[in-house]
């Protein structure tokens, strides 16, 4: 469905007469073969796996690795966290305009960004997690590197996520594939929280108990433990790399991105194409919306492997716990996918979002017990499917419904996705910044066994009050989002019908 340049339909009425008219006899049946498989489908799922296996390492374990490994004052980790989010919030519709304007190739129109920002994407992963040997300009090298690998994942995943319109033009298959994507990126998440949790987990001097310290042994084996963590994120993030590697490999061998004959695109500055999504009123109510959620939920896995660190105090098992997260997310996506097939998206949201809701409660108000950490864990995976889910296959309606009503504008898909991901990624950035500030100023001591009283409370208040209240506000923006199960289903009715319009007029101009 990538559009072609103005060139194309000259070129096409070179070509031989019989291979043409053979194409237009053989339109329905080739229609068919075009169809998606679950082959392709899958390979389409996969290539969605490395944003959220890097994303969910740097989510749950940047934050405690910037204080606790690197060792850097919490009023610089903010600033790494904050400039690095706002950094990649802002190169969002900036790749998506220069997406948009992009040319078709032989292997579409966002297979190159998607290759070419790979090996790039790795190696500044990789540096991200290696403490250089010096203390002068340790902040720079992790701010540099950091803002590096943000960019090169930008253009790897605004193509991506606009390849969800080029590789159908039926709206069921897409919601199908993203289905898988969303299957696949929610145990991309397991994955990089196992490997990163699993490898790292293990390597920390301090006791599981306060009372077990022993001082005299203390700094000695703080050293050595030190050595070994840093050993140990090295390790997991080359793991990462190589799994990024595969993944995009299996993305561009096995799906194609779909070339729309007969249109051409409607070239416009970036100052039009950010007013052309910024003033489509379902896409900024979805925007808003999800903005809010999704702050929430990021508050919450910013903050959390501290919580369970410091104020649970399951020093051991906090790696197990995100796990079990993850894991119960995962195994909960088909059952979203059927929910909101059955009673629609947005109950879908409402019921899946609000979910999380009463486990924050309890996570915070019960004594700490580890059995009931894993149960409020499991259960509060479930929400986070549902997060994971719904934006992503709700994104898709809205730009349905702008193309039904403006149908002489074409090619800017990129733009609605950019623009949502700079939203998230910006808020992203201030909800990590402001999290990591607010524990230097409630006391936290970097590199410590044990925080004071009030950084327990701080955190206590970043993982449940904080993000109920956030929830509750997306929540009645969501409400109203005007795209119903009706009229979604009507956009789907008139996509189908111009695409068969202008199928027949394409065909109609190659037989004369």
């Amino acid at each position: 469905m990538a559009r072609g340049e103005g060139a194309e339909p000259h070129a096409a009425s070179l070509l031989p007469i019989e291979p043409i008219n053979t194409q237009i006899k053989t339109a329905k049946p080739k229609e068919q073969r075009n169809r998606l498989t679950a082959w392709n489908k899958l390979c389409y799922g996969i290539g969605g796996a490395p944003y959220q296996i890097t994303g969910s390492a740097l989510g749950f374990f940047l934050q405690i690795y910037l204080l606790d490994v690197a060792q850097l004052d919490p009023f610089h980790a903010s600033i790494i966290l904050f400039v690095g989010r706002a950094w990649d919030a802002v190169t969002d519709p900036t790749v998506g305009f220069l997406v948009s304007r992009s040319r078709w190739t032989g292997v579409g129109r966002m297979m190159p960004w998607i290759l070419c920002s790979t090996p790039f994407a790795v190696l500044t992963y990789f540096l991200i997690w290696y403490v250089p040997p010096f203390e002068q300009g340790k902040v720079v090298w992790y701010l540099v590197f950091y803002c590096l690998f943000q960019s090169m994942q930008t253009c790897f995943h605004v193509p991506y996520s606009a390849l969800t319109m080029f590789i159908s033009n039926d709206q069921r298959e897409r919601d199908s594939a993203t289905a898988y994507r969303m299957m696949v990126e929610v145990l991309g998440t397991v994955l990089g929280t196992a490997i990163q949790g699993q490898v790292v987990g293990g390597a920390t001097d301090c006791p599981t108990e306060p009372g077990d310290v022993d001082a005299g042994n203390s700094t000695n084996a703080s050293r050595v433990s030190l050595d070994e963590t840093k050993q140990a994120y090295m390790i997991a993030s080359g793991a990462i790399c190589v799994i990024y590697v595969l993944c995009a490999a299996v993305l561009f061998l096995g799906v194609k991105e779909q070339k729309e004959s007969g249109r051409q695109k409607t070239v416009l500055t970036f100052r039009q194409g950010l007013w052309l999504v910024m003033s489509y009123g379902p896409y900024v109510k979805l925007v808003i919306g999800f903005l809010f959620t999704s702050l929430a939920f990021m508050l919450l896995e910013g903050n959390f492997a501290l919580f369970i660190t410091y104020a649970l105090g399951h020093r051991r098992d906090f790696q197990n716990i995100l796990l079990v997260i993850m894991l119960s997310g995962a195994l909960t996506i088909p059952w979203w996918q059927w929910f909101l097939t059955r009673f629609g998206k947005k109950k879908a949201a409402y019921f899946g979002i609000s979910w999380a809701v009463p486990f924050m409660i309890l996570i915070v108000c019960i004594e700490s017990h580890l059995i009931v950490s894993y149960l409020v864990s499991v259960a509060a995976g479930v929400s986070v499917a549902a997060a994971f889910l719904l934006p992503w296959s709700m994104l898709p309606d809205v730009v349905d419904d702008f193309k039904v009503r403006n149908p002489g504008i074409h090619g800017h898909e990129a733009l609605f996705y950019s623009f949502y991901v700079f939203f998230i990624k910006f808020a992203s950035g201030v909800s990590l910044g402001v999290s990591t500030l607010s524990l230097k100023f409630a006391g936290y001591l970097t590199g410590s066994c044990s925080q004071p009283e009030a950084v327990s409370l701080t955190l206590k208040v970043l993982v449940s009050p904080v993000p109920i209240l956030l929830i509750a506000v997306g929540l009645l923006i969501l409400k109203t989002y005007p795209i119903d199960e009706e009229r979604r289903q009507c956009n789907r009715k008139l996509l189908q019908e111009m695409l068969d319009s202008e199928s027949e007029t394409s065909a109609l101009g190659n037989k004369v």
